[in-house]
């Protein structure tokens, strides 16, 4: 466990994947902005000519977000439980956090910053995530 007092909670992590060109990424932008949802955390990449998308959101935003990006036509691809965890800006912190779940052989496939810096991790041994660094 990192530190005494809680440091992790659970979020939405929903992902879209888009045709890589100019204005799709502020189509979701805008979308979500219409109907009030707000995006705790964003990571974006492209690969062969499509966008992947991964947006935090809060829990209690998912049904809203699922049906303003259904009416703009932007299908979410995945939609998953992720650990969103507070940890120090600081050098060496990503190492840190990353080696306590390594060293219990803990994998993460996902990992990106929320817009206040805290870490979001996805993996499929969320539980053992939670564990280790609740």
């Amino acid at each position: 466990m990192l530190g005494s007092a809680p440091v992790m909670a659970t979020q939405t992590d929903i992902m879209v994947v888009l045709q890589d060109r100019p204005g799709i990424a502020a189509r979701v932008g805008e979308a979500l902005g219409r109907v009030g949802v707000n995006i705790e955390g964003v990571c974006g990449f492209t690969s062969g000519g499509l966008g992947i998308l991964h947006i935090l959101l809060a829990e209690h935003q998912v049904d809203s977000a699922r049906a303003a990006l259904d009416e703009a036509g932007i299908e979410i691809m995945t939609n998953r439980h992720v650990a969103v965890v507070s940890c120090d800006d600081r050098p060496g912190e990503l190492g840190r956090v990353m080696r306590t779940l390594a060293a219990e052989e803990v994998n993460c496939d996902l990992v990106y910053l929320t817009t206040t810096g805290r870490l979001v991790l996805g993996s499929e041994q969320l539980e053992r995530v939670a564990d280790l660094l609740g």
